[in-house]
Parts: C-alpha cells; structure tokens; sequence
C-alpha cells in the first residue's frame, strides 16, 4: 500500500526487488517490510547501560540496533549484551578482523564493516567462515568521507559513482569466498550524492539497501534533511531499512523514521496525530496538548489515528480521517468525535485524558 495524488494513482514506486537476508529475526530485503535502525550512544562495555538504551531505543520503535565496537574490551561485553536484547543487533567493525571474529562468536546478529580494510584476504576469509556457520549477514558500509585513495584519486573527488565503485569492490571480497548474505549502506552527507548513489548501486545489483543521510545534524535539521534524501528514495521504491542519524538523544531517531515511513504509507501500526498549527481562534495552549498527547501514545503498537485540533472551525471536518479527535472550544468547552462524528461536549481539561483513553483503547484491540 503506498500514498496516492489527487488523481487515485499510487505516488510511491513499487518496491526494489531485492535478496533477502536476515538479521536475528528481521527479515531486511526481499519484499519485507522496511525495518527502522539506530545505534547506541553509550559506552558498549558499560552493559547495563548499553542494555537500558538499547530497550528505549526498541520501545520507541527500532527494529534493530547496532553498537560500536572498538575494541576488545567491548567485544567482550556484547554476549552479556545480546542475552539481554529485545531485538538484534549489528556489531560495528573497523580495522580489526579479530573484533568480527569475537562479536559473531558472541551471538552479533550481523556484522557492518567493509571487507577491504580489516587486513589481508586470509582474514576476510575468516570472518566469512565464521559468518557463514552462524548465518550473519554482513553490512558493507560506504561512506563518501572515507571512501580509498585510489577512488578518490580516480574520481578526483568523492562522487556516487565512486561510492559505488567501493561498494562493488567489497562486495567483490565477499563474492569470491562464495558468501552473498549482504546488504549494502551509501551515505554522504549531502542529499543529492547519497540519493544518486543509491539509484546506481540499484540499477546494478540485488543486494537490499542499508538507508541513510550521514552526520544530518541537530533534531530539527537532521529530521529535515533526513525526511528530503530518504524520502527521494523510498518514493523511488528503493530502500529496505534504514536511520535517521541525528545530533540528539538516540530514541529520536527511530520516531522520526517511522513518523517518515508512516506518512509514505511504507509503516503501519503506532499512533499517527493529526494536529492544526494553531491562530488567533485558539483559546487553549493547545501546541503543548498535542505534544504531550503524541508522547503519552507514542508507545502504542495498534493502528490508531489521532487528531488534536484548536477549535470548532478546524475540529471534526478536517480531521474526518481521524478515529478519534479533540476540538478545544471557547468558554471551557471542547468536543470529542470519532470518525468526523461528535460523540460527547466536555469540559476543555478533561478532553486529553478522555482522548488518550480512547486511542488506547483503539490501538489495543488493533495490536
């Protein structure tokens, strides 16, 4: 199912065909639906810690998680860490072939490196055997501020034709030891080079795609920025899971990547609010309702869409696709509706409460 223009028509391409692969339980590729990721903040050997983030990044709606590990002392926290987990996780890998070897021997639900910089062919031979016996995927992960010397050389600059030369070339190093449980992330920082980098690494392989705009930014312009080159992408049909990487706290993320897969109608499930931008009709401080509001539903599971709206003129018309909404009124009152019907008048503090009971109750028996 995907949004529709004025005419009827769908506006959102059919889905990239890819190959499957499966990180723990997630399917990513192959006709799945898209999964959200992000990635902890705190320091992998601090497990407790690691753990507790790794729950509110789960609760506020990331289907996988992925943890950097630099070193052997957190290689050596991640099997404590993945007995605690409530959804898989992806080891972060640089340099050091041995790290792979102790996060797969650990339990990693996949391993994100790039082929060509962890040491010699014997050693990406390594790290595929153990891969395969466990059945991990690899992530390969090209960034255009990291790209090899010679790519940028060859290209005189880094470009997505060079991203995807380097992401061709690793996946070469794994093709050649017979393993295809790939995906595949190309990220720049810039909007046009990471979106034109992706449609040409499409157009040549199957491989599911990894999405992502690098450093973003801050909440509001990473979102933003964010919102813009993934939205190209998954509009285009290309994308099988992906982050939205901000300068800001980590459980964000993953409710802003799935405020953008709902709006594209690629997610479902979860409260989706409709709420007015407010003006001088409005006579309550209705801009903090509707947050409070967003954040005291913002763990449903169940389908529910939710309307807060600052009068009677904005109320049940125009958030008629609403199951259930408030208008704030004047002299203390407000209504509640459901499904662009009034269905009770009521005092104007009582409205919130009377509309989170409700959505709740809808979202449950849809879970």
């Amino acid at each position: 199912m995907g949004a529709y223009d004025h005419q009827g028509i769908s506006a959102i391409s059919p889905r990239r065909k890819t190959r499957p692969v499966r990180v723990g339980g997630v399917q990513v590729g192959g006709g799945a639906p898209i999964s959200v990721q992000s990635m902890t903040t705190t320091d992998t050997t601090d497990v407790a810690g690691t753990l507790a983030q790794i729950r509110a990044l789960a609760d506020a709606g990331a289907d996988i998680v992925r943890l950097a590990v630099p070193d052997r002392d957190a290689a050596a926290a991640l099997r404590e860490i993945v007995r605690g987990t409530p959804v898989p996780l992806v080891a972060d890998i640089h340099f050091d072939y041995r790290l792979a070897l102790a996060a797969l021997e650990a339990g990693m639900h996949c391993i994100r490196l790039n082929p060509g910089n962890i040491g010699s062919r014997e050693r990406v031979r390594e790290v595929v055997k153990a891969a395969r016996e466990r059945q991990v995927p690899i992530r390969i992960g090209v960034n255009a501020g990291s790209l090899e010397d010679d790519i940028v050389a060859k290209h005189g600059w880094p470009t997505a034709e060079g991203m995807v030369e380097s992401a061709a070339r690793h996946i070469q190093f794994l093709e050649d030891e017979g393993y295809r449980e790939i995906k595949v992330s190309l990220k720049a920082h810039d909007i046009a080079m990471t979106v034109q980098a992706n449609r040409l690494f499409a157009e040549r392989f199957e491989y599911p795609l990894h999405l992502g705009i690098t450093e973003a930014g801050t909440l509001l312009s990473g979102a933003v920025k964010s919102a813009a080159g993934l939205g190209i992408l998954l509009a285009g049909g290309i994308g099988d899971t992906l982050r939205v990487s901000l300068a800001a706290d980590p459980v964000e993320e993953p409710r802003v990547a799935r405020v953008l897969l709902k709006s594209l109608g690629l997610k479902f499930g979860g409260a989706s609010l409709t709420a007015c931008p407010t003006c001088g009709r409005c006579s309550v401080g209705m801009i903090p309702i509707a947050e409070r509001v967003e954040q005291r539903l913002g763990q449903l599971k169940g389908e529910v869409n939710v309307a807060v709206m600052g009068c009677e003129v904005n109320g049940p018309g125009e958030a008629s696709a609403a199951d259930v909404g408030v208008a704030y009124g004047h002299n203390g009152v407000g209504l509640l509706f459901k499904a662009g019907k009034i269905v009770k008048r009521m005092k104007a503090e009582e409205l919130e409460d009377a509309l989170v009971e409700e959505a709740t109750r809808i979202a449950n028996e849809r879970k």
